[in-house]
C-alpha cells in the first residue's frame, strides 16, 4: 500500500509551489476516527476509514484512498465516499468535499508534480451511476 507520505515527500522535492494549495493534511488514525458505514460485497454492513484528509487554500477538503491492490470492497467504498461528498456538500457550502482514489500501479504510471495534476489525473469512482 502507497502513503501520502511518500507522494507528498515527492512533491516536496520538486519545490514547494508544487503542493502550494496543499494547507495541511492528517492520515485518518484512531484519534480522528472519520469512518462511513457501507454494504461490503458479502452484503453485510462495514465500516470503511478513508486513508487521508488533505485541506486545501481553495476551501476545499479532499478524501483521499490509496491502495496497493484493489479488493472487492474498494468499489463499494468508493461509491459511499462519492454519495458522503455530494450529500454534505448540498446541506452546507462553507467547505467543498472531494475524493481521490490513488491507487499504486496509476500513481508510479502517471507520477504526478502536483497535487493538483494528482486530483486531475486520478478520476477513477467519480462518474455518476
Amino acid at each position: 500500500m502507497i502513503e501520502w507520505r511518500k507522494a507528498y515527500t515527492e512533491h516536496e522535492k520538486m519545490g514547494k509551489e508544487d503542493c502550494s494549495d496543499v494547507v495541511s493534511y492528517t492520515k485518518n488514525y484512531l484519534a480522528v476516527h472519520f469512518k462511513l458505514d457501507y454494504v461490503n460485497a458479502g452484503g453485510d454492513i462495514s465500516n470503511y476509514y478513508p486513508d487521508f484528509m488533505i485541506k486545501l487554500s481553495d476551501k476545499r477538503v479532499v478524501i483521499a484512498e490509496t491502495k496497493g491492490r484493489e479488493d472487492l470492497d474498494v468499489p463499494l467504498k468508493m461509491e459511499r465516499l462519492r454519495q458522503w461528498c455530494e450529500d454534505v456538500n448540498r446541506v452546507q457550502t462553507y467547505v467543498k468535499y472531494d475524493f481521490v482514489y490513488v491507487d499504486e500501479d496509476s500513481f508510479e504510471k502517471y507520477k504526478p508534480t502536483s497535487f493538483k495534476q494528482l486530483i486531475d489525473c486520478f478520476q477513477e469512482y467519480k462518474g455518476e451511476k
